[in-house]
């Protein structure tokens, strides 16, 4: 149901047109001037705004100006007097939708609200369509996802499951496995594909940043918020809201969502005032939650709250199946990026993809793709790529891996690369931990990700662990 804002100083008037409104079907709201129209608007944005002209405080133009800075996409209608039509007129050019002339006929500000609102609708459809001209029409919802192989055909399978409800999704899978990438073909997917895709790295902002980009702040709230911000929440309304590395927030922040998701409201930093949202969450992780909840670094209720339909996407080692067809889609993309002619992979260089463990997944093929379609013009070397060029960029660590246990590294396999007293014997709990995490870098060439998950801890952790004891002078600083 579309909802109109109604501004006018007259109580009368206010009551007069919304009762008319209300009549032909709508959602009404109103408020006695300017200032009061602005916060309203800040709260939940209205399909329509009908406004006097001539207010006292804040005129109708100066609101207008107003309502543009903040969203510009909101159509306005202006109610006027026979004198002021010239000013009205004015106002058109400055942005306004229409004008009606006082007195009016209670049909006359149906029609010029349905017209508003139907305009503002094609408006806003036109946008979402213009971004997404970037975008080949193939490349779009399951087009997205590349790899045929058993582990991905059951995918997306689970990604045509859910995207038809509302539900919270959870997709847990290494870094750089491509969970964005489903995510955003889920939206495409599902019946908020006409409103808004937002994504929020939440292991990249501090507490404080992150509770602000989520939650948006009022003006004054801390210092330098000097005007007031809409936050992930409200920008993502009637669309959807990535969560990447949701397992990387704070207590704090784990609370805030755990109320959104229940309430389906919030409130900005600053402010009591509660706002409504409707957002479906699609949260991603490269930990183990349950792992995670069990060690009391993750909220179990808020686990449940987000782990409603759960999609595992493999890593890309599993599936080497799609590594052919992964390298050819993304050297074809970057080749028209760079406005360069197309590159393939001979026989054995794709022999020698396939066997490699990717420690990085899709995103390491990717980077892999982006230099030898630069290299191989750069050389003069024709259209393909050989093994020989790129098996120099191959890091060690993904060539030889341990066998990892069901928990991770298996104790031998760590403590074995280093001679020295029985485990146990004459050492605190917190230098045998030490002792194993080192002991894990090294046989992981120090790749912190790939360390963190055969140990079964966050990244996070890993990095404020060693960063204790490189500043106690307990490990080399180089790892």
């Amino acid at each position: 149901m579309s909802q109109v804002l109604i501004v006018d100083d007259k109580e009368l008037m206010r009551d007069s047109v919304g009762a008319t409104l209300r009549r032909a079907g709508f959602t009404v709201a109103a408020a006695a001037g300017g200032a009061a129209a602005l916060e309203l608007v800040a709260q939940r944005r209205p399909d329509a705004v009908v406004t006097d002209l001539q207010m006292p405080g804040m005129s109708g133009i100066e609101l207008l100006g107003k309502l543009n800075e903040l969203d510009g996409d909101v159509p306005v209608v202006m109610m006027t007097a026979f004198g002021t039509i010239e000013t009205a007129v004015e106002a058109m050019k400055l942005g306004a939708f229409d004008y009606i002339t006082k007195p009016f006929e209670g049909d006359e500000l149906v029609i010029a609200v349905k017209r508003a609102i139907s305009h503002g609708r094609v408006v806003r459809e036109n946008a979402v369509l213009r971004a997404r001209e970037a975008e080949s029409s193939d490349e779009r919802g399951l087009g997205r996802v590349v790899g045929d192989s058993p582990a991905m055909r059951r995918v997306k399978e689970q990604m045509i499951a859910v995207a038809g409800s509302q539900g919270t999704i959870m997709i847990c899978g290494e870094s750089g496995s491509g969970k964005e990438v489903v995510a955003r073909a889920i939206h495409e997917m599902s019946e908020r594909a006409q409103g808004p895709f937002l994504a929020v790295n939440c292991a990249a902002l501090s507490e404080s940043l992150l509770e602000s980009e989520l939650f948006g702040h009022e003006r004054g709230a801390f210092t330098g918020a000097e005007a007031l911000r809409k936050g992930r929440f409200e920008l993502a309304d009637r669309g959807t809201l990535l969560l990447d590395e949701v397992s990387e927030v704070s207590p704090k922040i784990q609370a805030k969502l755990l109320r959104v998701l229940q309430e389906r409201s919030f409130e900005r930093v600053g402010s009591s005032t509660s706002i409504g949202c409707d957002v479906r969450v699609i949260a991603t992780s490269n930990r183990d939650l349950p792992r995670a909840v069990s060690g009391g670094e993750f909220r179990q209720d808020l686990f449940f709250r987000l782990n409603v339909l759960p999609i595992h996407l493999p890593p890309l080692r599993d599936r080497p199946e799609d590594v052919a067809s992964l390298a050819e889609h993304a050297a074809g993309k970057i080749a028209a990026r760079e406005g360069r002619p197309p590159v393939r992979f001979d026989d054995d260089a794709l022999t020698l993809l396939a066997r490699y463990e990717w420690p990085g997944n899709v995103r390491e093929l990717q980077n892999i793709c982006e230099r030898a379609v630069v290299l191989t013009a750069a050389r003069g070397r024709g259209e393909t790529v050989s093994r020989a060029m790129i098996e120099p960029w191959l890091t060690g660590a993904g060539r030889v891996e341990p066998e990892p246990s069901s928990n991770g590294w298996h104790a031998a396999a760590i403590f074995e690369t280093k001679p020295g007293p029985p485990l146990m014997e004459g050492r605190t709990l917190e230098e045998i931990e030490r002792e194993a995490i080192v002991a894990a870098l090294r046989l992981n060439n120090g790749h912190r990700q790939r360390t963190a998950r055969s140990l079964g801890i966050g990244v996070r952790t890993l990095g404020l662990k060693l960063k204790k004891w490189k500043e106690m002078q307990l490990v080399e600083q180089s790892l």
